[in-house]
């Protein structure tokens, strides 16, 4: 059940729930998604070759697999609003398997992309509030600069996280891009983003943690200030001796 009225679902209300209202009467998701329009035409699960790669299907054939649930349903819509962003990620995507296969591990590319398309917010916020989030100054950035929030905007972009979010719990942490100029822009914003969806910026990860329930007026709980002493969620930045490891390799989708 999809709470539309929630501040995370806003930017994908106004497609998203007619939407569901035809999946909800018994229209097949793929049927309910293709009536939006998008780059890829979706089609049933039982399209995708059991021995195929995802990623790769979807750029040889321009058909995207539809899994009933809510995690390929928000996939579908970002599809539709972030046409040219999905198409750059999914190509990068498949190059790197086609040229390192599957493998053990995930190269820094792949890891970046699938962090981002499943995870991933676009934020445009005032300076100080940058500056208290690259530092993860929570207290800083969720209670002294807490009116500055009146200006900040978050669009998620991550379909696994909207997902998530469909039954809210403290840690869903998004990892944002700063998208000031593209949010002042509207639909600008996918091809910014697309623009910048290139193997050399993403090997840089060039987003930041950002727990969402965090955020003033996304979460009642959050306006008791004692919301914000939990370090399991609220983790201070890492130390310069701390590594970084890869994710495991495999299918990005899950």
């Amino acid at each position: 059940m999809i709470d539309w009225a929630q501040p995370w679902y806003g930017p994908w209300r106004a497609q998203g729930e007619p939407v569901a209202a035809r999946i909800a009467q018994g229209a097949p998701p793929h049927e309910a998604l293709s009536a939006l329009g998008a780059p890829v035409r979706f089609v049933a699960q039982e399209q995708l070759p059991a021995d195929e790669p995802y990623e790769q299907f979807i750029r040889e054939t321009g058909l995207c697999p539809v899994r009933p649930g809510l995690h390929d349903f928000f996939n579908g819509l970002v599809w539709h609003a972030f046409p040219q962003s999905k198409a750059a990620l999914n190509r990068l995507q498949a190059a790197e398997i086609a040229r390192d296969g599957i493998g053990a591990r995930r190269g820094p590319v792949r890891d970046a992309i699938t962090v981002f398309d499943e995870n991933g917010a676009l934020l445009q916020a005032p300076q100080p509030l940058w500056d208290a989030l690259l530092a993860r100054e929570w207290r800083r950035l969720f209670v002294e600069l807490r009116p500055l929030w009146r200006e900040a905007r978050l669009v998620i972009f991550g379909h696994a996280l909207l997902e998530q979010l469909a039954v809210p719990r403290k840690g869903l942490t998004a990892h944002v891009w700063r998208g000031d100029a593209a949010l002042d822009s509207g639909a600008g914003a996918d091809a910014w983003l697309a623009a910048r969806c290139t193997a050399e910026v993403l090997a840089t990860k060039p987003f930041t943690p950002l727990p969402v329930l965090g955020i003033p007026g996304w979460w009642p709980g959050n306006e008791n200030f004692s919301f914000y002493d939990d370090s399991l969620v609220f983790r201070p930045r890492k130390t310069p001796e701390a590594t970084t490891t890869t994710t495991s390799a495999g299918p990005s989708r899950s």
